[in-house]
């Protein structure tokens, strides 16, 4: 079985590439897949109930991309109109603020000697990107590719939330009988652990980016939207959406406004936005029990992306859910096994051991040494 995995995950490896367009919508089968269940309990067919659900997901992500596209496109425009104060804001007041408090070479920050270091890589980028646009160009194969990978998503979604339960029943079928049960428990565990967590992740990013754009539209920012809906978005990872969004709104309100009330504005917005995911939307949605420690999600997302580039970040955090679900049950299988429970002879060095066992499984051992020839010694 370990063999088994070992050659999965090299193929995985070296298909990388090609398997973007089968992640997502492997992703959204399985988001799917409950509400195509409910419509065949109702009565429905199972080709009708996907047929009904994929159109749903169509009309939910057109109605999204119609919604968002025009704003971030005007989001866009305001950053590139913006983009002179936000020049001059670094030369005249960031960079000498800078210098003032760390004590820094004053030639570091002039704008001469920055475009001089960029010019001169000016060079080495452009013939990178030369080469790349001229093999495009001369087989148009990257066109082609991205162009069938949009058209595979939504067709190979709707064939697999077509042919759902037959794919998990046929896989059910194919495991040895002997371990048919653990691997069963184990997938309807994972199972649990991934809708709860993937879908309440999703609900969790939307509310924060809707809040975040919300709140910093009426502060008054100009790119407040486009900084809340990325500051949403990078959510997913713990902190991360909010120490990006936070430094960007606060560069915008001293470039735009250049006070501290709408810095101090700015700051209440996103202390707000925390207090609410981490007292409302997280308890809520996803669940303190089934949420992946702050570390484990920052780890799995950087070793995703080492590892399978932009497909393993997508993947990293369902893939660290069914991993933890597996650590657990080992975990469970050694506290079960006499490796952990047998009890070995007393060591006579060691007089007394005071253990208590609290509810959480934690064990706090307080232990006095004593020398072996005194027996009688008291701690």
């Amino acid at each position: 079985m370990l063999a088994i995995v070992a050659v999965i995950v090299y193929l995985l490896w070296l298909l990388a590439p090609m398997l973007m367009p089968f992640a997502v919508a492997a992703m959204l089968a399985y988001l799917g897949d409950p509400l195509a269940d409910r419509l065949e309990r109702l009565g429905l067919n199972r080709s009708w109930a996907a047929t009904i659900v994929f159109m749903v997901l169509l009309i939910a992500v057109g109605g999204v991309l119609l919604l968002l596209i025009p704003l971030i496109a005007r989001q866009i425009e305001n950053l590139i109109e913006n983009l002179p104060r936000y020049g001059q804001w670094a030369e005249n007041t960031a960079w000498p603020w800078l210098q003032a408090r760390l004590h820094l070479d004053p030639r570091m920050f002039e704008s001469d000697r920055l475009l001089a270091a960029i010019k001169a890589h000016i060079g080495s980028i452009g013939g990178v990107a030369s080469t790349v646009l001229g093999k495009v160009s001369r087989s148009g194969l990257g066109l082609v590719l991205w162009l069938t990978n949009l058209v595979l998503i939504p067709v190979v979604a709707f064939y697999l939330l077509r042919d759902w339960d037959k794919l998990v029943a046929t896989i059910d079928r194919m495991l040895p009988r002997s371990i048919q049960p653990t691997i069963a428990h184990l997938a309807h565990e994972s199972d649990k652990v991934l809708g709860a967590f993937v879908r309440g992740q999703l609900l969790v990013m939307l509310a924060l980016g809707v809040f975040y754009g919300a709140a910093l539209a009426l502060t008054g920012l100009a790119v407040g939207p486009l900084i809340g809906m990325v500051a949403g978005l990078l959510s997913f990872v713990p902190y991360l959406g909010f120490i990006v969004g936070f430094a960007a709104a606060i560069i915008a309100a001293l470039v735009q406004y250049g006070d501290w009330a709408h810095v101090l504005i700015v700051c209440g917005v996103f202390a707000v936005g925390q207090l609410l995911e981490g007292y409302v939307l997280v308890p809520r949605l996803v669940g303190e029990k089934i949420g992946l420690h702050p570390v484990a999600v920052i780890f799995a997302v950087l070793a995703g992306g080492e590892l399978f580039g932009f497909l393993g970040v997508l993947l990293a955090l369902p893939a660290a859910s069914v991993i933890m679900v597996l650590l657990r049950y080992l975990l469970e299988r050694y506290r079960m096994s006499e490796l952990y429970t047998e009890e070995g002879p007393d060591d006579p060095v060691i007089a007394e051991v005071d253990v208590t066992v609290h509810r959480d499984g934690e064990v706090d051992t307080s232990t006095v040494v004593a020398p072996a020839q005194d027996n009688q010694a008291k701690p």
